[in-house]
């Protein structure tokens, strides 16, 4: 068939993998040449472009080997990553497009904006920000990649920089909280696939954002777009707000 894509996957038999690995093979257009884990080193020469959802230390050597080939174009769903690692995935980007975000989720993207606007409009001295997520017991990392991006958005609606204002985590007796920081409360339990909530708190009213999500499909299905928008993309590291040209160029 012509016109047809060949994306490879990596970290295949992991949650996420299994995930895209069927919306993959519902697709006429695309080709999987290689399905690998992290143990794993596959001829990646044979892909348009690799999908990744493994960890940011298997992430990081990945983009370095696509990188030093000059290709494929990668799509990084891994989160947690280091400063340094987020340093090595960036030198990446100089040669190949790369496509890193932690939540591949169309109604995420939709939040991000309404974060930043609303936290733009909400005077931080009189509204407190917190930012709630839950996950599934295996996950490892917290606050989880997408909180990040909502506590990011929520910063910059307020013309800051989250390392600025982000609140120490919570335990024992401590201080008040102070004026406009944002802050973060993760759970981990059972089953549960996401659910992210931004609450902003004044003394007499509370607003709060949220987003579940019901099923890792769609956070594949993004990936799978991402991928098809990666594909002869110029170097660069891009996000899901440029694939959904959320972002002005």
């Amino acid at each position: 068939m012509a016109g047809l894509i060949h994306i490879g996957l990596a970290g295949a038999r992991g949650r996420m993998g299994r995930a895209v690995s069927a919306v993959l093979d519902t697709r006429p257009d695309v080709v999987v040449p290689c399905r690998f884990d992290r143990s794993e080193t596959p001829d990646l020469s044979v892909c348009d472009v690799v999908i990744d959802f493994t960890s940011p230390e298997a992430s990081v050597e990945l983009a370095r080997r696509c990188a030093e080939a000059g290709g494929p174009a990668l799509v990084i769903g891994a989160t947690g990553f280091t400063p340094e690692q987020d340093a090595e995935i960036d030198k990446a980007a100089e040669r190949i497009a790369i496509v890193k975000s932690g939540n591949f989720s169309l109604g995420v993207n939709m939040l991000l904006g309404l974060v930043a606007q609303a936290a733009q409009r909400l005077p931080a001295a009189d509204w407190d920000i917190e930012v709630v997520e839950a996950h599934h017991r295996m996950k490892r990392d917290a606050p989880s990649g997408t909180a990040l991006m909502l506590g990011e958005a929520a910063a910059e609606g307020r013309g800051q920089a989250l390392k600025d204002v982000r609140a120490p985590m919570r335990e024992g007796v401590g201080d008040e909280r102070v004026r406009g920081q944002i802050g973060f409360s993760a759970i981990r339990a059972g089953g549960i696939v996401g659910e992210h909530q931004v609450i902003f708190a004044a003394d007499d009213e509370i607003l709060t954002l949220a987003h579940s999500a019901r099923d890792r499909q769609l956070f594949a299905r993004g990936a799978v777009i991402a991928a098809l928008w990666a594909r002869g993309r110029a170097p660069g590291l891009y996000g899901m707000q440029d694939v959904l040209g959320f972002r002005q160029a």
